[in-house]
């Protein structure tokens, strides 16, 4: 139950109004294609005393430090979408109060999800807090995917946890969006351009095939954890000097040839951060693009198709930072020429933040007994298939989306084991 709207005053630097940087247009078209303000955040429990009044003073740290949060959008009746910085304005702290404090907070959690933030009028992040017997027990926080990516996130709790002082360093949206029209960064997104280019032209239009409708559930998404695969993989990058990551690709991309065979080299969109960049990597606000990942793996030793994967996956990052604007046009007229559009609607998300452990001797033949997997219905993907690689200090753990149009449920449960088995036998 809602019980106090708290405001809380605050005020920064940075104001004024221009255009969107490159990654929000990024963010904010896969926002609308989704229909979603993609909120990142959720409950956290509170057991170290706070109040109501420790909360609204790290709302307005939060609100007078970032840019990004005194942010609202403005729409042209063109279709362009642009943003507004304030200098100074009134957030608000909700607190609740409820007999089951977790489900209260959990519920508001809930609600703010699914209900779409206000571009136009609404700060950016919401934040409210959970009291019970006059204790604050849980704090809620969601953010709307156009103020920060997860990296932004993390630079917040750091600079939150050390208490720093005083306005932002990194650039905001706005001096980003300035810097990215300069000559330097125009050369950035023509040399992207033309790496996209050199494999637009010759890729299969399609990676995955035409539509088949085969009873399946239309929408699955596998939980798969292998420690098998964390096992092998750490070894083979202990043994080649190879980094997991590069290690994991040439898994799937090989558990996939494997599964559905013939299907030319595994072309994907890889979500990069772009936070290797010296000058991002304070940023508070989306960074991230998509990478065209091309690989190919058929018939190639393991050790060659790790390599692949490395010059594929760093070549992917190297041509990640563009503008949105020329990509869409270099879509749009390879497309035409050709026929058609590339089909880019495979999604390659290596989220982990982690190093992977040592090898520790355990055999990774007998750990594939361990291998786990569950199936669920999943509501509409906007992707044919989606990998999301998630933090797990024992096992490789990864979530995969399928539309089962596209790639069958057996294939799909056939690539993942090849994948886990590619690497066992390297």
């Amino acid at each position: 139950m809602l019980v106090d709207r708290i405001a809380v005053p605050f005020e920064g630097r940075g104001a004024g109004a221009g255009p969107l940087a490159w990654g929000q247009r990024q963010v904010w078209d896969a926002m609308v294609d989704i229909g979603s303000s993609l909120p990142m955040g959720g409950v956290a429990p509170v057991t170290d005393g706070r109040t109501v009044a420790d909360f609204a003073d790290e709302l307005r740290f939060h609100m007078s430090r970032y840019p990004s949060l005194r942010t609202l959008l403005r729409f042209g009746g063109d279709g362009t979408v642009t943003q507004e910085i304030f200098a100074a304005g009134e957030a608000v702290l909700e607190v609740h109060e409820g007999e089951d404090p977790a489900a209260t907070a959990e519920a508001l959690a809930v609600r703010w999800r699914e209900r779409k933030f206000g571009y136009d009028c609404e700060w950016p992040l919401r934040m409210g807090v959970v009291r019970h017997r006059g204790a604050v027990t849980h704090v809620v926080a969601l953010m709307c995917h156009i103020a920060a990516d997860l990296g932004g996130v993390e630079v917040m709790m750091r600079d939150l946890a050390a208490a720093e002082p005083g306005p932002h360093a990194a650039p905001s949206p706005l001096e980003l969006a300035r810097a990215q029209r300069e000559p330097a960064m125009q050369r950035q997104t023509a040399a992207a351009m033309r790496y996209w280019e050199s494999h637009l032209r010759r890729v299969p239009l399609s990676l995955l095939g035409d539509p088949v409708d085969r009873g399946d559930p239309t929408f699955c998404r596998i939980h798969w954890r292998s420690r098998a695969l964390h096992l092998a993989s750490a070894n083979l990058s202990a043994r080649l000097g190879a980094d997991p990551a590069w290690v994991l690709l040439a898994a799937i991309a090989t558990g996939l040839d494997r599964a559905v065979p013939g299907r030319g080299p595994f072309v994907a969109l890889g979500i990069i951060g772009n936070r290797f960049r010296p000058a991002l990597r304070e940023v508070v606000s989306p960074l991230t693009q998509d990478g065209l990942c091309v690989l190919d793996v058929a018939g190639v030793t393991a050790p060659e198709a790790i390599a692949r994967a490395r010059t594929a996956s760093m070549s992917a990052s190297k041509y990640a930072y563009y503008d949105p604007a020329a990509r869409a046009e270099l879509e749009e007229r390879v497309g035409r020429e050709r026929g058609a559009r590339v089909d880019l609607r495979v999604l390659y998300n290596d989220r982990r933040t982690t190093p992977m452990a040592a090898p520790d001797g355990a055999d990774p033949r007998a750990a594939r007994a361990e291998t786990s997997s569950r199936e669920e219905p999943a509501a509409f993907l906007g992707p044919k298939l989606m990998f999301h690689v998630e933090d797990d200090p024992g096992a490789v753990s990864l979530v995969m989306e399928v539309d089962t149009r596209y790639l069958a449920l057996p294939d799909a449960r056939r690539l993942l084991d090849e994948a886990e088995r590619f690497a066992v036998e390297a």
